[in-house]
């Protein structure tokens, strides 16, 4: 299993746009046959994914999909900071 932590920091005023593309995001990729886990958690403008996934080939295929290079490509503009991803393993 891999997990991955995005970290999406908004400007302020892009609060609510920021919030309803990740919202559309989250929902595509929970339909992914190796999605295991797509969570969204959020604290004033940074919103946070938490994902486990089945194994790196469904991992490379959500990489590409178009939604999520929509998100990336639409949101550029739109965040206080570049998206911050963390590729990790559970060592407890």
């Amino acid at each position: 299993m891999i997990s991955i932590t995005a970290i999406i920091k908004s400007k302020k005023e892009n609060i609510e746009e920021i919030k309803n593309m990740i919202q559309n995001l989250v929902t595509q990729t929970r339909k992914e046959d190796a999605c295991i886990r797509y969570d969204l958690h959020n604290t004033e403008n940074v919103f946070i994914i938490w994902e486990e996934w089945k194994d790196q080939p469904g991992l490379d295929i959500h990489n590409n999909q178009p939604y999520l290079v929509d998100f990336i490509s639409k949101s550029e503009a739109l965040l206080a900071a570049p998206v911050q991803v963390y590729k990790t393993i559970q060592i407890l």
